[in-house]
């Protein structure tokens, strides 16, 4: 951490009380900053605020599939520090829903509102309040899948597509007001949102596939946010970082000298 890297700074990040946006909480009012950490579920929230302090880090519940909670956020927000420099679009909610013609409309609708509506709300609140600033930056919380898709989570795949190609639009339609916009892409990442695949038995075979044989730590992807946040990147804005351990560099193939050791230890 650097100290003041963030001082003066205010950023709002949803998501924010849990996993990747508690540990970019963390680190940002460590640095200085002035964080309002938003989230559905207030014990987490609350206690991550007493935790960093209430001088530093507020808590505010929110739903941000919803317009008007979203909206009410960055007023508030403003209201509380003065101002809005910092926006880390981190919600999200993933859920395998089986192929299209099996698929629930309610959970595409779902997927969308936490996934990419929420996304749209906070930039359309927020965006005035950076211009009132002089500038400003927005880090949305992506995916490795919405680069690439993974059988059966059809309305994740495309919700979270749609957040890397409005992170575009946002970075060339606001480059003249000094606003940058860029979004990571994570892989597997070890937070609560990942627990389900420890239900379900299948996280080895997950983790078998990523080159590093392992998830990441919140705190790792928490270090891009920052820095995607700060002046040290103000030259990126429309970049999409991945940060998945190495599995997306793979094609899918088979790993043929792993195949091939197996066969020779066969015979």
């Amino acid at each position: 951490m650097r100290a003041n890297r963030f001082e003066g700074r205010v950023a709002i990040i949803t998501g924010g009380s849990t996993g990747i946006g508690a540990a970019t909480a963390r680190q940002l009012v460590g640095e200085g900053a002035c964080v309002v950490i938003a989230a559905r579920r207030a014990e987490p929230g609350i206690a991550l605020m007493k935790e960093l302090g209430e001088d530093k880090a507020l808590f505010f519940q929110c739903d941000v599939s919803v317009q008007a909670e979203v909206e009410a956020l960055v007023a508030w927000t403003v209201d509380r520090f003065g101002g809005l420099d910092i926006l880390i679009n981190n919600a999200g909610a993933t859920c395998f829903g089986g192929y299209t013609p099996d698929l629930d409309p309610a959970l595409w609708h779902q997927m969308m509102g936490v996934n990419l509506h929420s996304v749209f709300y906070a930039c359309k609140a927020g965006i005035p309040h950076m211009k009132q600033r002089g500038g400003g930056a927005i880090v949305n919380n992506a995916s490795i899948s919405g680069l690439y898709a993974d059988y059966g989570f059809t309305a994740y795949n495309a919700a979270k597509g749609a957040v890397i190609n409005y992170t575009k639009s946002l970075a060339i339609d606001h480059a003249q007001d000094n606003i940058r916009a860029n979004a990571v892409c994570p892989g597997l990442v070890d937070t609560p949102m990942a627990d389900a695949l420890d239900e379900l038995k299948v996280r080895d075979a997950w983790v078998e596939n990523i080159p590093m044989k392992r998830g990441g730590k919140p705190e790792e992807i928490a270090n891009i946010l920052a820095f995607l946040a700060s002046d040290e990147a103000s030259f990126m804005t429309g970049s999409i970082v991945v940060a998945d351990g190495g599995l997306s560099a793979a094609t899918g193939q088979p790993n043929l000298p792993k195949l091939m050791e197996k066969m020779a230890a066969a015979k």
